[in-house]
Order: structure tokens, then C-alpha cells, then sequence
């Protein structure tokens, strides 16, 4: 029997190899997505010894695209967008076209095309979503004021690029490449008019008719109790919606798949849905990174050192300046800056992507993508080090420097209450930490009881909004003192903490302690562990959220039994 298999020697070596490289990146702290990325370097024909086929490799790819756009569409939230849009839309826009123009013009100067250096710009200009979440939640900062920009501009990167992966193949032949559309008789407005009315058919058929099939036929096959079943109904909807996106609709595979996942979500079962998708998501983007690396030529660090300096120049130094000034300029604090800055310095997979195409249209070269794929892993490799020096670099500026400290202290409309609030809400009221579903639901329950109350929130639209319902709010983080002295906490009969982050939690209560000793302290834990330190730490009347369910539920029964025992 002939083992010689070309698909099957190529996964084997895939994995196999991404398992071994992936395991030593994590071990020395580097991202593993590195790892996947080295895999498919050693297994390229650029290197010697065994290599895969490139061909079927691409293959593999284009289904890990599929599957990672459908997973990022299966996570898009609209509402964690638009608690963040006031900075996350100007700044990512801002940001992409810095990073884009800087690239364009450094390829230009090397003697490239416009359209090559537009499309290398492109590539360098968005940053990686498996990088940052991963980065953001290894330290606890999703659920931060910080995390939720950084992951909202992230996601106006994702939509950016995704609408330049629909136009770029329009835009082909005027950029110098190849036309990719077919329509090479009919005028280029022609085109394009032709590709934005498909894209706008394919999206209208989504809103409308798939956001109501996908989530009732994924209620049906949960219906049948099947879980392969139901895997497989996640799975198929991916890859045939991008499938047939492509085809009647000369859509790309990934808007095909954003919208297949993104219209999923509006399911009761997209949690599980994500949960039972996610170990074939992640095997096929192991699968794509390796593929993006077997297409890298480690010749380009010894022919063109100074140009992949130039390329990582941009990447870690460029979009990171702008992030961190754009941020400054729109009024948030230099943590909040720095944070975002360092989270962003980096690319991944939307480049490969952007980088692929431009290639398979005639725009890019080998070596742009080689130089593409450079920069992303050494940016990858150095973004660990740029989040450890954001605390250090806060502090040493804030200490040397009057300017640091102006930005950090910045007068902000929204840190403190208007000069006419009244009385009531300066003493004996209650100090609201958190203003999400737990907070808004203990507000609604105050007001209904014309019980005052200060909101200390950190979402700065949230507390604007807050404001012109006339619910009295400051904005910041409660961890900091000056935030809890501006709700007045000193005079205030009760604090209610209705936040998720154990650490900040304590924060808030050695404050508030602090600066009233006789304050009465209620929290909000949702962890049984959680509730046990909390306890154990003696900080306050503590409510955990199975145990009060538990509680009601048995009150129900118990009163339902009462009453059936008297009426016999």
C-alpha cells in the first residue's frame, strides 16, 4: 500500500511540527502562533529538506480563513463597539491610514509600485486578533476599561479590513495587478458599482433572511439532541455560506464567514455554538499560519535587513505612536494610551490575508510577502516585552515628567459631578460601582425607591448617557482614590461594588475604608471561590449569584408546597 500521500504528509507535517515549535515558543513566553508560523518555514520550499505542497497547503488555508472570520464574527458584539465607538471608530480609521501611508511610501521609495506599496501599507496597518485577545485576557484586562477599547478599535480594524478584502480585487487592474473579476470590457465605476451591489445583496439576504434561519435551524438540530449533529450543522453553515458568498455573490470567503458567524450569534446557542466550533476552528488555523509560513523566505533578514527594519519600524514604533497619540488627543488617560499602544503593535493574520490576495492579484511579490510575514513574527515575538513595559514606562514617565503627569490627570468634563448637584447625592447616598447588567438592574431598583445614588463608572459614553437621563455618574476607574472622592465617598451611607475583577474589588474597598471607616460595603461575586476570599477577607456583606439563585428558587418551591399543605 502506497503511503505517499501529498495531503495526508503534509497535515502530518504541519502539525507535527507546529505541536514541537509551538510548545517551545509558549515555554519561552512567546506567542504560539510564532511557533505555527516557524513550523511552516522549516516545511517550505524555501528551506532545505522535507517540504509539503504548497498548493494543497493554500488549500488547507483558505478553510482556516473561513473558520477564523467565522469565529470573529461569532464574537462581534455591535454593543461592546458602541460602548467604545467615540474612540475606537476615529482612532482605528486614524491609526490604519497613518500605518497604510507609511507603508505605501516606503515601498515607493524602494522603487516599488503604488498599488505593491498600498497593499504592503494595508497589510502592516491592522493587527492581529488572536495576538490581542490572548495578550489582553493573560492579564486579566479584558473586562477593563482599557481591554474593552483596545478590543473595540480591534474590531473597527476587523470591519476596515474586511470591506478592503471585498473592494481590493475591483480595484486590481487601476492598482497595476491582474483582474480578478472578469469584467475586464465594462468601465472600472462599472465594476465597482457591479461588486458593491453583490456585497449589498449578499449582506441584506444575512440581515434579513439569515439571521432568522441560521438561529432557528440551529434550534431545531439542538432540538434533536445530537451534539455531532449539532457540531456539524456550525461547521457546514461556515464554510457553505462562504462558499456560496464567493460564488453567486463575488464575495470573499472571509466576509462570507464573518457574516455566517456574526448573524449565529443572534442564536440562544451561540455560546455553544462557538464552544463546539472552536477545536476544528483552532486545528485549521494552526493549519493557516503554517501554510502563511511555508510562503516566507528567511533569505529576505540577509538580502533586505533594512527594509524589514523598515517594515518593523513602522509595525512596533509607527502604529504604536499614533495609537498612543491619538488616545492623548481624545482625552483619555496615559495608562489608557499606553495600553492600547502596546496592544496594537503588532500584525497577523488579517496581513497574511490582505498579503495573499494581494499576490494572488498581481499586486504583491513574494518578497512584500515575505517581508510582511518578517515583521509579524518579530512584532508577534516582541509584544509580551511591549505590554511588560507599559507599567514601567508609566511610571518612569510620570515621575520625570510634568507633561505625563497633565495627560494623566487631564481635566475631564465627566471625572467629577456638575457644581449644581444636590445635596442628597453628596451625603448619605450610595456609591454604585459598575454600571452593566447587574449595576443598572440594583439602579433601576434605588430609583424605583427614590434612594440617591452616585454611578462610578469607567466607560466614559456610558457615564455621558447616564447624565442625560439625569442619573447622577463620574467617570473613572473606582480603584483610583480621586475617582470614589469625587462620588463623594466619604460622606456616603453604602458602597455597592458590582464589578467582576477581584482585584480592583479590593482596591475599591481599602479606598472607600480609607476614607469612610463606618461605610457599609455590599458586594457582587460570581465565583464560589471568589465568595469564599471575599468572605474570608471580612470586606463586606457578599452576594454570590448561584448561591442567591439557589436561595430564591427554594423560597419559591417552599412557598408553592406552603400553600398546597393549607388548601389540603
Amino acid at each position: 500500500m502506497d503511503h505517499n500521500i501529498t495531503l495526508i504528509s503534509t497535515i502530518a507535517a504541519a502539525f507535527g511540527l507546529a505541536l514541537v515549535f509551538g510548545f517551545i515558543a509558549e515555554k519561552i513566553k512567546v506567542p504560539a502562533l510564532v511557533g505555527y508560523l516557524f513550523a511552516g518555514i522549516v516545511i517550505s520550499p524555501n528551506t532545505p529538506g522535507y517540504f509539503g505542497d504548497l498548493e494543497i497547503a493554500s488549500q488547507l488555508s483558505e478553510i482556516g480563513v473561513m473558520l477564523l472570520m467565522f469565529g470573529v464574527g461569532l464574537h462581534f458584539s455591535l454593543n461592546d463597539l458602541l460602548a467604545v465607538k467615540r474612540i475606537a471608530v476615529p482612532g482605528a480609521i486614524v491609526q490604519m491610514t497613518v500605518a497604510t501611508v507609511l507603508g505605501t511610501i516606503m515601498a515607493m521609495s524602494w522603487g516599488w509600485t503604488f498599488g505593491s506599496g498600498l497593499v504592503l501599507g494595508l497589510s502592516l496597518s491592522c493587527a492581529s486578533t488572536v495576538v490581542l485577545l490572548q495578550a489582553i485576557e493573560s492579564r486579566g484586562l479584558l473586562e477593563s476599561m482599557n481591554g474593552r477599547i483596545a478590543v473595540g478599535w480591534l474590531i473597527v480594524e476587523d470591519l476596515v479590513t474586511v470591506l478592503i478584502l471585498v473592494l481590493l480585487p475591483t480595484f486590481a487592474v487601476m492598482l497595476g495587478g491582474v483582474d480578478a473579476t472578469k469584467d475586464a470590457a465594462n468601465p472600472w465605476w462599472m465594476s465597482i458599482g457591479i461588486t458593491l451591489l453583490l456585497v449589498s445583496a449578499f449582506i441584506a439576504i444575512m440581515l434579513i433572511v439569515g439571521r432568522r434561519f441560521l438561529p432557528w435551524l440551529l434550534l431545531q438540530v439542538a432540538g434533536t439532541g445530537s451534539r455531532e449533529l449539532f457540531t456539524l450543522t456550525v461547521i457546514a453553515s461556515a464554510i457553505c455560506i462562504a462558499f456560496i458568498a464567493a460564488k453567486l455573490f463575488n464575495v470573499s470567503f472571509a466576509l462570507g464567514a464573518f457574516f455566517a458567524g456574526m448573524v449565529m450569534r443572534e442564536s440562544h446557542f451561540s455560546h455553544r455554538a462557538a464552544e463546539e466550533s472552536l477545536p476544528l476552528r483552532d486545528a485549521f488555523s494552526v493549519l493557516f499560519f503554517v501554510s502563511v509560513g511555508m510562503l516566507f523566505d528567511p533569505r529576505i533578514f540577509v538580502d533586505e535587513p533594512l527594509q524589514v527594519l523598515s517594515v518593523v519600524g513602522i509595525i512596533i514604533i509607527g502604529k504604536s505612536l499614533a495609537a498612543l497619540l491619538l488616545v492623548l488627543i481624545l482625552r483619555y488617560p496615559l495608562n489608557t494610551a499606553l495600553t492600547v499602544a502596546a496592544s496594537l503593535g503588532q500584525i497577523g493574520e488579517f496581513s497574511f490575508i490582505l498579503a495573499g490576495l494581494g499576490m494572488s492579484l498581481g499586486l504583491l511579490s513574494s518578497q512584500g510577502m515575505s517581508l510582511v510575514l518578517a515583521g509579524a513574527i518579530i512584532s508577534i515575538a516582541f509584544n509580551p516585552i511591549a505590554f511588560g513595559a507599559v507599567a514601567p514606562i508609566r511610571n518612569w514617565l510620570l515621575k520625570y515628567s510634568a507633561l505625563a503627569r497633565k495627560y494623566e490627570n487631564r481635566d475631564d468634563p465627566y471625572a467629577e459631578l456638575p457644581m449644581n448637584t444636590e445635596s442628597k447625592f453628596l451625603q448619605g447616598q450610595v456609591v454604585l460601582v459598575g454600571y452593566g447588567h447587574v449595576g443598572k438592574r440594583i439602579g433601576e431598583g434605588l430609583m424605583e425607591r427614590d434612594i440617591p445614588f452616585v454611578v462610578a463608572e469607567q466607560k466614559r459614553e456610558l457615564v455621558q448617557d447616564l447624565r442625560k437621563q439625569g442619573i447622577k455618574a463620574v467617570s473613572g476607574d473606582a480603584a483610583e482614590p480621586s475617582v470614589l472622592i469625587q462620588a463623594h465617598i466619604t460622606n456616603a451611607a453604602m458602597l455597592i461594588i458590582a464589578t467582576p475583577d477581584l482585584f480592583d474589588m479590593k482596591s475599591v474597598v481599602d479606598t472607600a475604608r480609607t476614607l469612610n471607616p463606618e461605610i457599609e460595603i455590599v458586594v457582587h461575586a460570581r465565583t464560589e471561590d471568589e465568595t469564599i476570599l471575599l468572605r474570608k477577607d471580612n470586606i463586606g456583606t457578599i452576594f454570590f449569584e448561584e448561591e442567591e439563585l439557589a436561595k430564591n428558587m427554594t423560597h419559591h418551591i417552599l412557598n408553592r408546597f406552603n400553600n398546597k399543605t393549607k388548601t389540603v
